[in-house]
């Protein structure tokens, strides 16, 4: 582990903050990218205190150049990239079919499904050139269940498996593996935006057998892992890390 370079798109936050920050516990040098300058320097300034190398670069996966740059980037800084996590996401907008447009639309699938794309393309362009790498998406239990209320949120969700698990079959005599893990109901800022009230919060804990909202740490210790040595036979797989949602 303290050999890998890790990049993760969407690092600033939730998931993707907790990933960092179990990566560089593990001695892994982390490259954080996101749109907030502030939080982002911040972050990679935590991150070294852990006595990890650390380094945040300024990116809209939603931009190919911005993508292309920050893949570059780690590779000039660290040489290599071993670790990909895809983590960017938004809360769109929920509410019945009838209230979506093509504006909601682009606003979801536009960071969650091309975001990945162009994310993967250049990730997969740097590690086919290594002969090594893990790319590791980020889906949700909604990325192969419905949900009434959230069509455009599951649909690119169901988007991120499908990619996953094609690219992985693309890729597997190259030497990456590709996977995803797709958390249930996690305690981030972003799930309170999107499910509107404290109410509906606390619903969602009721379709978890565990009873409980799940924590970022736990997706993270989950990402940690599927990028080991130790998971070094998967790949195309989704794991449920959701507290026994998906049964």
């Amino acid at each position: 582990m303290s050999s890998q370079v890790v990049l993760i798109t969407g690092g600033l936050t939730g998931i993707g903050r907790a990933a960092a920050l179990a990566f560089a516990k593990k001695g892994a040098k982390v490259v954080v990218a996101g749109r907030r300058d502030e939080a982002g320097k911040a972050l990679a300034k935590e991150l070294r205190t852990l006595g990890a190398e650390a380094e945040f670069i300024n990116a809209d996966v939603r931009q190919e150049d911005d993508i292309r740059n920050a893949v570059d980037k780690t590779v000039a800084r660290f040489g290599r990239l071993d670790v990909a996590v895809n983590n960017a996401g938004t809360e769109g907008r929920g509410g019945p079919i009838t209230d979506q447009t093509a504006e909601s639309y682009a606003a979801t699938l536009d960071t969650y499904v091309l975001g990945v794309l162009l994310s993967m393309k250049h990730e997969v362009r740097v590690m086919q050139k290594q002969g090594s790498g893990n790319i590791i998406n980020i889906s949700s239990t909604y990325g192969h269940e419905g949900a009434a209320g959230a069509s455009v949120y599951v649909a690119s969700k169901h988007a991120v498996e499908g990619i996953t698990k094609s690219v992985a079959l693309e890729v597997v005599k190259s030497g990456i593996r590709v996977n995803a893990i797709a958390p249930g109901p996690v305690d981030t800022g972003m799930l309170t935006r999107f499910t509107g009230t404290a109410e509906n919060k606390a619903a969602l804990v009721t379709t978890v057998p565990m009873g409980r909202l799940g924590v970022s740490e736990e997706q993270a210790n989950a990402i940690v892992f599927i990028a080991s040595e130790e998971a070094s036979f998967i790949t195309g797989h989704i794991l449920n890390v959701d507290g026994g949602k998906s049964h």
